[in-house]
């Protein structure tokens, strides 16, 4: 076995996260800490990539605030996730759909998948 798999499966704990992947719309429950205060944040967006596998795995978070995309990637093994929630199953033909950075309004919705 290679050295450092071998490093990173003994330190990295295994979380247990749910199924998703790109165009799903995600909440991500993150820990924030100021001062000496820790607080729970909401993160909620479509998810535009996952990268990596196993403990080295990221993935990428989309949002519109106040008119302006914020993006911002989570590692999915971080001890500062709470949890991750899926909102809804999107249908994209793509694994990375960075296209929707174009896409405004209405432009940028994702259909859902039906059940």
């Amino acid at each position: 076995m290679d050295l450092v798999k071998f490093v990173e499966e003994s330190l990295v704990e295994k979380r247990e996260i749910p199924e998703f992947k790109a165009g799903d719309t995600v909440t991500v429950v993150y820990k924030i800490k100021e001062g000496n205060k820790e607080r729970e944040q909401l993160f909620q967006g479509v998810v535009l990539q996952r990268k990596g596998h196993e403990n080295t795995a990221t993935f990428t978070v989309r949002k519109i605030s106040n008119g302006v995309g914020v993006e911002r990637i989570f590692p999915t093994n971080s001890p500062k996730i709470s949890r991750i929630e899926v909102n809804k199953r999107g249908v994209v033909r793509r694994a990375r759909i960075f296209y929707l950075r174009k896409f405004s309004g209405k432009k940028a919705r994702i259909e859902e998948k039906r059940v």
